[in-house]
């Protein structure tokens, strides 16, 4: 077998990398193909890409992985600003680091995506790789963000540091309807969703749910307007353009659910979520008119609503975002894995991460204790 390493993933056939990539759209070769046509990955962007092909001795793919040489720590949602700024104090460089996922993407997957059969070879081979191509490229480190338990273990007995995140995602244990969900919450709790849920009734908004397939070209423009607000209200960048969304829209647009407020016929705010395997990801929101309790409406309760009534098992609400436990999410432990080439820092940044992964277990745990359920229905 042999690695290939390509900085354009145009110049991958899209049939045998989506082979691989399995049922999430961000892993799909048109996802990556629509952040480099529109300047999200590759150019100035920050995110050199440097997709990994393993090829076995009859020519056919045996294994892939996306990984990008990075230049800045933003779009990853794993937060090493303070292990860059430790190594600017001691008169060391930290960037190039090369990352290992999706940009943008705060999503738990698969990072070594392989044929059936590649079995722990493939894996190997792609691991080895990238330690390769990191020490190539004379990077200060490497780095597998928000890997699954699989890549995570092999990461782990391949010497990696394992760090600890924590989100919070909706489950759905077989509930009929949205009420029926909202009857497992004790008093307190229904009684705030469902007085949320009235103040969007009250403005006067209608919602509206379609499939990314059936969005116009006009309708992708309007819900840019929306993603920018977002970002302009936290003085952030946006990374993504208009085009972006019309690409993706087009391309996996079965794969997308809007769900849109609209006041007077008037598209007003919306929310975008992917769709793959039984789980619901929601992944952009925003609104270009101030609406109370509009956010949960569109970003939660519309969504759970929309995973009851298709069965949808799992709702991933995106980074972050405590909020989320008293409206019935519960906390998920994420991981990512980590190799430094530096010694004395790797010793460090070790410590740093054993001591961090007990304060998260520590969090979950407590934030377990907080949960919004009735006794009857608490843990499930």
């Amino acid at each position: 077998m042999r690695i290939e390493c390509h900085a354009d993933i145009d110049a991958l056939d899209p049939a045998q990398w989506d082979a691989l990539a399995g049922p999430q759209p961000f892993l799909s070769h048109a996802f990556f193909s629509a952040l480099a046509r529109h300047g999200a990955i590759g150019g100035d962007s920050g995110w050199q890409p440097r997709f990994l092909v393993l090829v076995g001795e009859d020519g056919r793919w045996r294994g892939a992985l996306p990984a990008f040489l990075k230049h800045h720590s933003f779009g990853e949602f794993v937060f090493d600003w303070d292990w860059a700024e430790a190594y600017r104090r001691h008169g060391l460089r930290y960037y190039p680091k090369l990352v290992v996922g999706v940009p943008y993407t705060p999503v738990t997957g698969p990072r070594l995506l392989l044929a059936p059969g590649a079995g722990d070879a493939g894996r190997a081979a792609l691991v080895d790789a990238a330690l390769e191509l990191a020490q190539d490229c004379e990077a200060s480190s490497l780095h597998w963000l928000f890997t699954d338990e699989t890549d995570t273990a092999l990461l782990r007995q391949r010497g990696m540091m394992v760090r600890d995140g924590c989100q919070f995602h909706w489950r759905n244990r077989g509930y009929r309807d949205f009420d029926d969900f909202l009857d497992t919450l004790s008093s307190r709790y229904r009684k705030q969703v469902r007085a949320e849920r009235r103040s969007v009734r009250e403005q006067g908004l209608a919602v509206e749910l379609m499939s990314g397939a059936s969005a116009a070209p006009a309708l992708w423009d309007e819900f840019h307007r929306f993603y920018l607000s977002t970002f302009e209200r936290k003085g952030n960048f946006a990374p993504l353009p208009a085009a972006f969304f019309r690409d993706v829209g087009e391309a996996l647009g079965e794969r997308i659910v809007l769900i849109l407020a609209r006041r007077g016929g008037r598209c007003i705010g919306g929310a975008f979520f992917w769709l793959a395997a039984g789980t619901l990801y929601g992944r952009h929101w925003g609104a270009i008119e101030e609406c109370p309790n509009l956010h949960f409406e569109l970003c939660y309760y519309r969504a759970i609503e929309y995973c009851i009534a298709h069965g949808v098992q799992c709702f991933e609400g995106g980074a972050q975002g405590e909020y989320k436990l008293r409206r019935g999410f519960e906390p998920v432990v994420t991981r990512s894995a980590h190799w430094i080439a530096h010694d004395e820092f790797a010793r460090a940044i070790s410590r740093y991460v054993d001591e961090e992964r007990d304060a998260v277990g520590r969090y979950v745990a407590q934030a377990r204790e907080h949960l919004p359920f009735r006794r009857a229905h608490a843990g499930g």
